[in-house]
C-alpha cells in the first residue's frame, strides 16, 4: 500500500465489557496513528453479538459480513452473552462464525508474560515466558459444531482434519516459527497431538515431517497432548511455538492465559490466507460491565498483534515498529506498578488505558 493509503479496520465492539475494552485499544491505535506519518487508520463500526440477536435474531447482519470481507483487518471484541443463545442451547459466537466464513484456519494465541505480572508457576518472573499457541480453528472436533447426532442411547460429534487446511497450517507455523528465530528466540515448533491413540494425528505427522523439510533453520519436535499440558505448568519456558488440533488449542490455550496472568492480559489472532481477526482471549464478563473495572490489556495487546499482521501482509515496516510500540507501552505500564483488579490492586479500566497512552508518549 502507498504511504498515504489508510488500513481500513473493520471494528465490531461486542457485548458485555467489549465495548468498554475496545474504546482504550482504538485510543492507543488513534495515538499511533497522530505519531506515525507513515501510519493511518479508517475505523469502521459493524454489529455483532448477542445482543444484535436479541434484537434481530441473527448474530451478525450481512452488512457486518461485508464491511469484514473489504476490511484489511478485523478487530473484534468478546462477543456473547451466557443469557442469550440459540434454539439448541449454544451461546451466540460471532468470532467463531467469522473463522468459517473467512477460512481463518489459523489460531493464534501469545502467552508472554509482562514484567510485574504475577504468574502462578514457580520461577517464571525470573526465567520468563514467551511463547505462542497455535490452535487450527476451522476443522477438528469443532467441525461437527452444530453437526452432532444426539439420541436417548447416545451423542456423536465427528473429528475431520483435512489435507489442505493441515498443509496451511504447518506452513504457518513454520513461517511464524522462523520470523520468531530471526527475533531472537529459539525457532522450535511442537506438533501436539494423541497420535498414540487415533489415526488422524499418525497422517498428520507424516504431512508435518513433508512441509518442515522445506524450513531447515526451523528446529522440530512432537509431543502428546497430555504431555504437554503437564509440562507446560513445570516448565512453560522451555516452549517456543507449538502446533495443535481445534479442541486441543481450544483447552491450552487458556492453560496458557492463566501461566501469564489471566485472559484479562492474553490477546489472540485468527488468521488466515486473506483475512484476520484479532480480539482478546477473555469473555464478556457482564458481570463486572459498566462498572470500570475491565482489563484492556488483552484488548490492547490484540491491536499490537493487528499491526504486526498488518506489517508482514503488506511489507509495511512502520507497523511492525508501532506493534513494538504499543507492547513495550504495555510493559512499561505495568512495571511502573499497574495493578488490575483481578490481581487485588485498583486500577480498573481507565487507569491501565492512561498508564498505555503515557507510557506511548
Amino acid at each position: 500500500m502507498s504511504a498515504n493509503s489508510a488500513f481500513h479496520i473493520a471494528v465490531m465492539s461486542g457485548d458485555g465489557i467489549g465495548p468498554e475494552v475496545m474504546a482504550p485499544a482504538l485510543d492507543v491505535l488513534r495515538r499511533i496513528e497522530a505519531t506515525t506519518p507513515s501510519l493511518k487508520f479508517r475505523f469502521t463500526e459493524g454489529a455483532a453479538g448477542a445482543n444484535h440477536y436479541r434484537e434481530t435474531g441473527k448474530s451478525m447482519p450481512e452488512s457486518t459480513i461485508k464491511l469484514a470481507e473489504e476490511a484489511d483487518a478485523i478487530l473484534l471484541g468478546a462477543c456473547g452473552l451466557p443469557s442469550v443463545r440459540y434454539p439448541d442451547n449454544t451461546e451466540i459466537m460471532p468470532q467463531v462464525e467469522l473463522r468459517f466464513i473467512f477460512d481463518l484456519y489459523a489460531g493464534v494465541r501469545p502467552a508472554r508474560l509482562i514484567p510485574g505480572v504475577p504468574s502462578p508457576i514457580v520461577g517464571a518472573a525470573e526465567r520468563g515466558i514467551d511463547f505462542v499457541l497455535i490452535r487450527e480453528s476451522t476443522e477438528g472436533l469443532f467441525a461437527s459444531m452444530g453437526k452432532g447426532v444426539v439420541t436417548h442411547e447416545e451423542a456423536r460429534e465427528t473429528l475431520v482434519v483435512t489435507r489442505k487446511t493441515t498443509e496451511r497450517l504447518f506452513d504457518f507455523s513454520l513461517r511464524l516459527t522462523e520470523r520468531r528465530r530471526k527475533r531472537g528466540r529459539p525457532g522450535r515448533l511442537t506438533l501436539v497431538d494423541k497420535a498414540n491413540v487415533f489415526k488422524a494425528f499418525n497422517w498428520q505427522r507424516d504431512i508435518f515431517a513433508e512441509r518442515k523439510a522445506k524450513f531447515p533453520d526451523v528446529k522440530t519436535d512432537l509431543l502428546y497432548v497430555d504431555a504437554c499440558a503437564a509440562l507446560l505448568v513445570k516448565k512453560p519456558w522451555d516452549f517456543d511455538v507449538m502446533v495443535m488440533e481445534n479442541m486441543f488449542g481450544d483447552i491450552l490455550s487458556d492453560l496458557a492465559a492463566g501461566l501469564i496472568g489471566g485472559l484479562g492480559i492474553a490477546p489472540s489472532a485468527d488468521i488466515g490466507d486473506k483475512h484476520a481477526v484479532f480480539q482478546p482471549c477473555h469473555g464478556t464478563a457482564p458481570d463486572i460491565m459498566r462498572q470500570g473495572n475491565a482489563n484492556p490489556t488483552a484488548m490492547i495487546l490484540s491491536a499490537a498483534m493487528m499491526l504486526d499482521w498488518l506489517a508482514d501482509k503488506h511489507d509495511h515496516p512502520p507497523a511492525a515498529e508501532a506493534a513494538l510500540r504499543i507492547e513495550r507501552a504495555v510493559d512499561q505500564a505495568y512495571a511502573g506498578g499497574i495493578k488490575p483488579m483481578e490481581y487485588g490492586g485498583q486500577d480498573g479500566t481507565a487507569a491501565i488505558a492512561n498508564a498505555v497512552m503515557k507510557a506511548l508518549q
